[in-house]
């Protein structure tokens, strides 16, 4: 076959390679761009490079639940956990679930390991404890007497916090008297109100009204008198201020037994409070859930189902706060030592169901409804798998794995110098463009999905240095099998690339695929081994595709390339070039005729 005449383009053929070159430098542009905005330089490193601990965690159905390790089950679970992770001051902890029955618990260095053990690895106490007294949540002063300060605290109480909480139940019950002056709880469980049911407004919007702004004062006063004076000293002494101050409070709470009063805090900060003993466990809630009340216009509430003992339980204390002033005729949802919620009881209620509503929007509904859910979870865990890694540790693993890709790098260098000569500095250049998309993706995948590079993320990096070299060979030697065949550079370029790409396309389907299933299939750092791999592989189709090829296609304009130099690694005599077939017309011998 005659080589393509000069000028004229094959099928498939790029017509403007230098327009798809400047296309991924702008790609690489932008993506170096984004780290310098986001103010990410450097990717996020893994608990084994950086140091720290890591704990996976396998969910159990308890007994007689065999269908419990579902989706919205093992969020709660880990929604809780991360409650408990962050309460020990760790701001870069990451709790996340990992297939359909593991949780991933990273917590960086510098935590206490035994701590953060038993943080994640023991179940939530969720309980409902009668309210005796509460005020804001600062340190008190200890400058006045000790009679003083219980009252005092009652009529702060009522001055400050007992007006917000009214205004919250009026904003449900829509009475307008007595108007706060800001009410910063609005939308959250701190300003609801308990209630009978939807069916039975009048009980509850007739409750606030019947209690005007002064009559509550000498209540809590009363109340904070019958208090132990040890109590009212913790009370006095809780600062609730900070997320540490408030975890160190909920351990002490959690810590506490049942039966015994506590002093905790509001899990936002605002409040802490003097609490009662125990009246309902957190296993006596069947089910909780956020629903929309459209008919009685109470927007987001949370209804709340008991089983048979746990309702008969409810209908007891709820009898007995009724009878009593704010704020002693409230309970507070208590879930590892700190209150979620304080609603307000205004009669007795029976029938094993309750509503709690007031000021909600969506997502602080089902919130409450998760942690109350959460007390009857039926899941229970152990740690399947445990790693602490010291910070030293982590970096002599990172050094070496960087030491490997080195070396890996280099050998592949000088093999492509030796073989490839010229058409090395292609090569070369293309893995200098991979890379540099690398680094810029993993970057950003830090802070945006939380990616994490660890030593199997490491790996997978230095395995893809031959996964893309490998695409390159190929493509290379399909130049190389073309000019042997008699062809110029050019038309061998454009011939040998339809044949190119179909190696390289299933090569790096086999090894995508291999990357998703691992992924799919494998739990714990594995996981970053296959996200890795599977990264650079899309990235090995990109920069073939949209720099590798456009490259060899201008330079194979270059003489230097197009005449063979020896140093190309093109050189027809060195690869056996067979000289092109030429056809000649061969004419028939004429004979000659006699006259």
């Amino acid at each position: 076959m005659a080589a393509p005449k000069k000028g004229r383009r094959s099928p498939g053929g790029q017509g403007r390679p230098g327009r798809t070159l400047v296309l991924i430098m702008i790609a690489m542009v932008a993506l170096i761009a984004g780290m310098f905005i986001s103010g990410t330089s450097t990717p996020r490193l893994g608990i084994d490079l950086a140091g720290g601990t890591s704990f996976t965690l396998q969910a159990r159905n308890m007994p007689g639940k065999p269908n419990a390790i579902n989706e919205t089950n093992m969020k709660t679970a880990a929604g809780i956990m991360e409650r408990r992770v962050n309460g020990l001051g760790v701001s870069e902890a990451e709790v996340q679930t990992q297939g359909t029955n593991h949780i991933v618990v990273n917590i960086p260095k510098g935590t206490d390991a035994k701590q953060a053990r038993q943080q994640v690895g023991t179940t939530a106490q969720l309980g409902f404890r009668p309210v005796l007294t509460t005020t804001a949540g600062t340190k008190t002063p200890s400058a006045t007497p000790t009679p003083s300060p219980s009252a005092s605290s009652g009529k702060k109480d009522d001055g400050k916090k007992g007006d917000d909480k009214k205004d919250g139940d009026k904003a449900d019950g829509k009475p307008s008297a007595t108007p706060s002056a800001s009410n910063t709880t609005q939308g959250r469980a701190v300003t609801s109100a308990l209630k009978k049911g939807p069916s039975d407004p009048p009980s509850v919007s007739g409750s606030p009204s019947a209690k005007p702004s002064g009559s509550p004062s000498p209540q809590p006063s009363t109340g904070a008198d019958e208090i132990p004076a040890a109590l009212q000293k913790q009370l006095a002494d809780l600062d609730c201020s900070t997320d540490k101050l408030r975890s160190q409070a909920g351990e002490k709470a959690a810590n506490t037994k049942p039966t015994d009063p506590v002093v905790a805090c509001k899990d936002d900060g605002s409040q802490k409070y003097v609490l009662g003993p125990v009246g309902v466990e957190g296993t006596d809630v069947k089910d909780a859930s956020a629903v929309f009340d459209s008919q009685g216009g109470q927007g987001w509430i949370v209804q709340m189902d008991f089983t048979g003992a746990g309702g008969k339980k409810f209908a007891d204390i709820t009898g007995k706060l009724a009878a009593k002033a704010q704020p002693q005729n409230q309970f507070a949802i208590v879930l590892d030592g700190a209150v979620v919620s304080d609603p307000r009881v205004s009669q007795q209620l029976n029938g094993g169901s309750a509503t709690i509503s007031g000021g909600f929007t969506q997502q602080t509904a089902e919130d409450l409804a998760n942690m109350l859910s959460y007390g009857a979870l039926p899941l229970s865990f152990k740690i399947a798998d445990e790693t602490t890694v010291t910070a030293a540790l982590g970096g002599e693993q990172l050094q070496a794995g960087l030491i490997a890709g080195a070396i890996g790098l280099a050998l592949v260098v000088i093999y492509l110098v030796a073989y490839y000569r010229g058409l090395a500095l292609v090569a070369l250049a293309s893995l200098g463009v991979s890379a540099v998309l690398t680094y810029a993706i993993m970057t950003l995948l830090g802070p945006a999905i939380g990616f994490a590079l660890n030593l199997p993320a490491v790996c997978g990096a230095i395995v893809a240095i031959g996964i893309t070299a490998d695409s390159f060979i190929v493509y290379f030697e399909r130049i190389r099998d073309e000019i042997r065949e008699g062809r110029t550079l050019r038309p061998a370029v454009e011939r040998g690339w339809p044949r190119a790409r179909r190696t390289i396309l299933v090569s790096d389907f086999v090894s995508f695929l291999a990357a998703f299933v691992l992924f799919i299939v494998t739990v714990g750092k594995v996981k970053g081994f296959a996200f890795t791999l599977g990264l650079t592989t899309l990235l090995d189709v990109v920069v073939v595709f949209f720099f590798t090829k456009p490259l060899m296609t201008l330079l194979a304009r270059r003489k230097f390339f197009a005449s063979g130099h020896p140093w190309s690694g093109l050189d027809p005599k060195r690869l056996g070039a067979k000289p092109p077939l030429r056809r000649r017309r061969t004419t028939a011998p004429t004979e000659t005729k006699e006259a």
